[in-house]
């Protein structure tokens, strides 16, 4: 616990308190727009597209690595 000796330091750590609440209140403000503007149907859809080229661009990759022969384990078994 803080001693203070004079009413001037409470009132200078009163104010830096009221500062860091106003920065606190307007990185919470950035946070939800960030998350409004992440969830809106716009971005969602360019996610799901990005996502899908992705995939679309790994497949690919992997037709070229390993060919696009498939592997059939029922007859492997006979």
């Amino acid at each position: 616990m803080k001693i203070y000796s004079s009413f001037k330091e409470i009132d200078r750590d009163l104010e830096i308190l009221k500062l860091q609440t106003k920065i606190d209140l307007e990185e919470i403000k950035l946070h939800y727009n960030k998350t409004k503007q992440n969830l809106a149907p716009s971005s969602l859809m360019g996610s799901i597209w990005d996502s899908i080229g992705r995939k679309a661009r790994e497949l690919k990759l992997a037709l070229k690595l390993f060919g696009d022969k498939q592997v059939n384990t029922l007859s492997s078994n006979k």
